[in-house]
């Protein structure tokens, strides 16, 4: 694993902060080259990214994926309200500009912060389920334009359909191919008016999307236990879509909280580098949130989310920063044993690079474990019909039913899971990190670790393709090999990969869709020892293949 940088987990060196009215310049002025696959509109597992410095996220991607998605819809029957929605990063402005020219243009009836404001992703998905529920016609979807925790330098638009979650391939690859047809006409075609008149349109609505979602909130986490329990806790939004939603939740159910940074600024100079030296507001990074570690005594309990809100990171004070795995585990341990009106065959999603741990949690609770390819967009289905009580993924990020088993999101939520880990000390008396520690005195210690290894893209390629027979293992780490898998068990999908199993560890290798790396996903039961013998087994099985 590469080392971290000498300012990781530092305060921020100010000439490294981004220059945002260059960055603003560049998404207007500079135009995209369609001949050039860098700056095509490419959605990947969470949207289209990029920064308008690599000419990859321009305005003329915004305009051109827009009328991509207002032909989807005319197509799809869809005359329902559109939300939507953006997060803190300097390139969501204008980028939402950009999409209200083009969506009353074309005479969508959209839905827009009433007070200008930033809207979390899992809010969105909340807004379009909430509009659908008994309906079969007139249905609701929605765009949120974040990058996630991407740097400040970066932009993502992403796309999601009536059933509220991450739109599939199905509809992506639609919206990519007519996006790109429209950036090599050279927008012709793209339907646009001024932004003046496009506020002013009647198809363009003022939303007040925090009342909704704070008001619902309470029948999805037991608040009211919590304030009982005078939980102390601290939130830190990392300057992110949710900062203004924590007041009127901590106001409307009288919990014990504090928001400790409230800061928005689209440098996000108020950041710990991470790993790398760059300033990612990746809430599962202990370099990103050193800060909010820092003052882990101060709270029972203290959670960040990253920039639009879709995942978690959750500071305990026994024990710090949580491994995101570790704490998936703990939130299904704990909540199939407190939501008695979940369905007896509500099932636990987990994807194939996640902990074991959750494996062992879900034999233990005898509850279905449905084990899917890396992707929120598996869950969506399951969470939306109630057949998952419980779905996460390994890059903390999660979503779990209502209390009375009906659906809340079908995105991944860091909200609620925050405030989940509050409901826990207020019901158990003990913290996530000691709920933890008593489950693995019962199932075992998992030790898991994420390495990337340098890779061409024909080894990339390579590993895309190869199966069990030419990876040939029968023995991992001193272990016979129980299973090589190229699918996922849970519903038969490639994933991208080969996953290795024995009785007390596994690896799983798949080729990064953005650098020149693979990454290699391992765990043991054993220790730290043996984690290190499959990993080593795991890299030169996979250099053997390389040839």
């Amino acid at each position: 694993m590469t080392a971290p940088n000498p300012a990781a987990g530092k305060p921020v060196d100010p000439a490294s902060l981004a220059n945002i009215p260059r960055l603003v310049t560049a998404y207007f002025a500079s135009k995209p080259d369609p001949a050039d696959a860098t700056q095509r509109v490419s959605f990947g597992t969470s949207g289209h990214r990029g920064s308008s410095l690599r000419n990859s996220f321009n305005e003329d991607h915004i305009l051109a994926t827009t009328q991509a998605i207002c032909d989807y819809r005319r197509k799809a029957g869809l005359t329902g309200p559109l939300f939507i929605g953006i997060d803190t990063h300097a390139l969501a402005e204008p980028a939402l500009a950009s999409a209200i020219e083009v969506f009353a243009a074309n005479g969508v009836e959209i839905m827009v912060d009433e007070h200008g404001g930033y809207t979390p992703t899992p809010v969105i998905s909340h807004a379009i389920l909430t509009y659908n529920k008994g309906k079969s016609s007139g249905l609701a979807d929605g765009v949120v334009i974040t990058p996630s925790h991407n740097p400040p330098e970066d932009g993502g638009y992403k796309y999601n359909p009536p059933h509220g979650g991450p739109a599939d391939t199905d509809v992506t690859g639609i919206v990519e191919k007519n996006a790109n047809r429209y950036l090599e006409a050279g927008l012709k075609g793209v339907a646009r008016m001024s932004y003046d008149r496009a506020r002013k349109a009647p198809s363009t609505h003022l939303y007040d999307y925090i009342t909704p979602y704070v008001a619902d909130l309470g029948n999805t986490v037991d608040l009211a236990l919590v304030k009982s329990a005078g939980v102390r806790i601290g939130i830190d939004p990392l300057g992110g879509a949710a900062v203004h939603f924590w007041q009127p939740i901590i106001e409307r159910y009288g919990i014990n909280a504090s928001v400790v940074n409230n800061a928005v600024d689209p440098t996000f100079r108020f950041m710990t580098a991470d790993w790398d030296g760059k300033i990612r507001m990746d809430c599962s990074s202990p370099y990103a949130m050193a800060s909010l570690i820092q003052m882990h005594e101060k709270f029972d309990v203290a959670f960040a989310n990253d920039t639009d809100a879709d995942r978690h990171g959750i500071v305990t004070r026994s024990n710090g920063l949580m491994n995101p795995n570790h704490f998936l585990a703990v939130s299904i341990a704990y909540l199939f044993g407190q939501r008695p009106q979940w369905g007896a065959n509500a099932a636990i999603g987990k994807t194939i690079v996640s902990s074991s741990i959750i494996d062992r949690v879900a034999k233990k609770l005898n509850r279905k474990l449905v084990e899917t390819p890396v992707g929120f967009k598996w869950f969506v289905e399951g969470l939306g019909a109630g057949a998952f009580g419980f779905a996460g993924e390994e890059s903390a990020g999660a979503s779990f039913l209502k209390r009375d088993g009906s659906v809340w999101t079908t995105d991944k939520d860091g909200i609620t899971l925050g405030l989940l880990a509050a409901e826990m000390i207020a019901k158990t008396g003990r913290d996530p990190s000691q709920i933890f520690a008593d489950l693995t005195a019962e199932l075992g210690v998992p030790f898991y670790e994420r390495i990337d290894v340098a890779a061409t893209p024909k080894q990339k390629s390579a590993l895309k393709a190869v199966g069990p027979e030419q990876l040939n293992m029968k023995e991992l780490a001193g272990e016979p090999v129980r299973a090589v898998r190229t699918k996922a068990p849970g519903n038969d999908q490639s994933f991208g990969g080969i996953k290795v199993e024995t009785e007390s560890g596994w690896f799983a290798a798949r080729p990064s869709g953005t650098e020149d790396v693979y990454k290699i996903y391992a765990e043991s039961f054993r220790g730290e020892d043996h984690l290190k013998r499959i990993q080593g087994d795991a890299q030169a099985a996979i250099a053997k293949v390389f040839g």
